[in-house]
């Protein structure tokens, strides 16, 4: 475990057993964010984990599986940095 997470890292936090994105030091927390978006929780920083590359791409399939599942759909993006990025397609757009 680590409390050197950094603002845009990916981490499992044991504490739900959830995967998520650090959006913010709040206090003695971090604030993490679902892959897919969604509400933010608070978590211990010396008990969250970041991903390995495997554990990431296994956790943005699964998110984008789920997406697939419930008809919410998903377009990839491409971000200044060169990341995908998935967001929420709009009524009709092709896949």
């Amino acid at each position: 475990m680590t409390d050197g997470v950094r603002v845009g890292d990916t981490v499992h936090d044991p504490a739900r057993d959830r995967v998520g994105v650090v959006m913010a030091h709040e206090g003695p927390y971090v604030q993490l964010r679902p892959l897919g978006g969604g509400r933010e929780w608070d978590a211990d920083p010396a008990r969250v984990r970041p991903l390995g590359a495997a554990e990431l791409l296994s956790a943005r399939v699964a998110d984008v599986n789920t997406r697939s599942r419930t008809g919410l759909g998903c377009l990839p993006e491409a971000t200044p940095g060169g990341h995908t990025m998935w967001s929420l397609a709009p009524e009709g757009a092709e896949q």
